[in-house]
């Protein structure tokens, strides 16, 4: 995911200080790591500089200097452009667990209690997303948490599989 994309995508609803675009990405994408304010102001940077986004006011208050963002016609072209593409099929974030395993077996380490410990975290992660799932009324929301779900669950298939190859294996 373009993380300037989606901010682009946050400033279509009006312009937005760094904080504010924080938040909202936060709210919105419950299922995934929370950025930090380095990466949005430092994603704002290019934006601006590429003309996809523009600086709509400054104001000083108490604190420091606080600037809000506007969606460019550019950016909107831009956001567009890259809502009609659609994703590449994999690879995918999960793939580190087919290497792992693979490595542990090539190096005679114990993949069985890698796939164990692999699996608790799953199931963990699952347990968090689902409680989330059942606290969070946004449909935008659930749909990121669903998307997540979904992905867990096709890793602890993958798991189960892979610990009964290896079982099979054993058995020759």
């Amino acid at each position: 995911m373009s993380l300037g994309h989606v901010l682009l995508g946050v400033l279509a609803d009006g312009p937005a200080h760094g904080y504010d675009l924080k938040r909202a990405h936060d709210e919105r994408f419950p299922a995934v790591k929370t950025l930090a304010y380095g990466q949005v102001y430092a994603t704002l940077a290019r934006l601006e500089r590429d003309g996809l986004v523009e600086v709509a006011e400054t104001t000083q208050g108490a604190g420091p200097e606080r600037t809000a963002y506007a969606l460019t016609a550019e950016g909107r072209a831009a956001l567009l452009g890259w809502l009609e593409k659609p994703e590449p099929a994999g690879p995918y974030p999960a793939d580190d667990l087919v290497r792992k395993t693979v490595v542990a077996l090539r190096l005679g380490a114990d993949a069985d209690a890698y796939l164990r410990r692999q699996r608790e975290v799953h199931l963990a992660r699952m347990r968090e997303l689902l409680a989330l799932q059942r606290a969070t009324d946004a449909v935008d929301a659930r749909i990121v948490v669903d998307h997540t779900i979904s992905h867990l669950d096709a890793d602890l298939r993958w798991l189960e599989t892979a610990a009964n190859r290896l079982a099979e294996g054993r058995g020759r």
